[in-house]
């Protein structure tokens, strides 16, 4: 096996299980199998519960940064500042690596304009181009039309529109045919290796 001193990275080369165990016990810690499948293993001469606890870490840190899909939902007749400001949201939800999933809702008299609602969401797409790409384009699917995006690289993404402050909290939906602005928020929707000790393993 080949053995690896953890604090410093120093290889110690191919050694003998019991050799190893031997140079581990030496510097009063463990010998552990961090490759078993290479060719030679590799083990690392370590504090094995200090190991555990870096392992654990560094999973919860990557379950931590997964991205996510923020979607956020418009209605044709929104009005000019409502639309800015799910704009802002947009770009801060995407300035922070998530995806995004736009949704344009038609109620009432506004099935019969659905080709507005497709200018809209190109309008959207043009004023997000600086922040990310489309991974799916414009889609009707029965009373809406939706369209999900990619962030662009962090040394790419330059916003149109001002940082905003507050949180975006969910209204309630609600449908009235007459209603003139429509100022519904967003809602936020939407291998590591177990390191066993060899102290006692041989060969």
């Amino acid at each position: 096996m080949r053995v690896i001193i953890g604090s410093t990275g120093q290889q110690l080369g191919i050694l003998k299980t019991d050799e190893a165990v031997r140079r581990a016990k030496s510097y009063g810690l463990d010998l552990i199998e961090v490759a078993p499948t290479a060719n030679p293993p590799v083990c690392r001469i370590a504090d094995f519960g200090k190991f555990k606890y870096e392992l654990t870490k560094k999973e919860k840190e990557s379950k931590h940064s997964a991205t996510k899909v923020k979607e956020i939902k418009f209605r044709v007749k929104i009005g000019t500042h409502d639309y800015e400001t799910k704009l802002r949201h947009a770009e801060e939800f995407l300035d922070k690596g998530n995806k995004l999933k736009i949704v344009l809702q038609f109620r009432g008299r506004e099935n019969a304009h659905k080709d507005l609602g497709l200018l809209m969401m190109e309008k959207i797409k043009k004023d997000l181009e600086t922040m990310a790409l489309v991974d799916m384009p414009p889609k009707l699917v029965g009373r809406a039309v939706g369209m999900t995006m990619s962030p662009l690289p962090a040394n790419k993404r330059k916003r149109k529109f001002a940082k905003i402050d507050t949180e975006y909290v969910e209204d309630d939906d609600h449908d009235d045919e007459d209603e003139d602005e429509d100022a519904t928020p967003v809602s936020e929707n939407s291998e590591v290796n177990t390191g066993e000790t060899v102290s006692d393993k041989k060969g």
